[in-house]
């Protein structure tokens, strides 16, 4: 098995993200469970490809062109793949990933934890999409999914397709018990 872990290039204000990241890293390792990610060395992308390796797992990292150049690449993987840009980072790690995890992180973090998402809903694909929800950190955005149910823009279903978990073993626990909707458009 192989997950995605979208997170942040920073490893944000508080250690609790790092230790998490840090935690996660070795877990997946310990499970003999692939890491696909962005293929930088900063932030928290470094930290959980750090603590996979050292804890001897696979790390597979998808990175753009454009920000290898700029020496952002993690030189000690077990693959980097140097693509065009960030469209087609994105499918590539579609297509290597059986499962899709954010953690803690920005913009760039939302953006393809929701385009996975999108395209769960939308049928492309059948893998579960997560939240590693480290100290609450999602929860406001957890609450706004919630409320586009509420206020008719979201379907129910699609929503109670994310996995939302604040350890590295629920997470593992639930993405290995996900079951998509059976009946999507209905």
């Amino acid at each position: 098995m192989k997950i995605a872990v979208f997170c942040g290039s920073s490893t944000g204000n508080l250690p609790v993200y790092t230790e998490a990241a840090q935690h996660l890293g070795r877990y997946l390792a310990e499970q003999r469970i692939a890491l696909v990610y962005g293929g930088g060395k900063v932030g928290l992308m470094g930290v959980v490809a750090d603590a996979v390796l050292q804890a001897g797992g696979q790390v597979y990292g998808v990175i753009p062109v454009s920000l290898a150049s700029k020496e952002l690449a993690h030189p000690g993987l077990t693959e980097l793949q140097v693509v065009a840009d960030m469209h087609e980072r994105k499918a590539a790690m579609a297509e290597l990933a059986d499962a899709f995890v954010a953690m803690p992180g920005g913009a760039g973090t939302l953006e393809e934890i929701f385009e996975a998402w999108t395209w769960a809903q939308l049928g492309y694909h059948t893998k579960p999409c997560a939240f590693y929800n480290v100290q609450g950190f999602y929860d406001p955005l957890l609450q706004m999914v919630d409320q586009m149910c509420s206020a008719g823009f979201l379907k129910q279903m699609h929503a109670d397709m994310l996995i939302r978990e604040s350890s590295p073993e629920a997470l593992l626990t639930s993405i290995r018990q996900y079951q998509p909707p059976k009946h999507k458009w209905s």
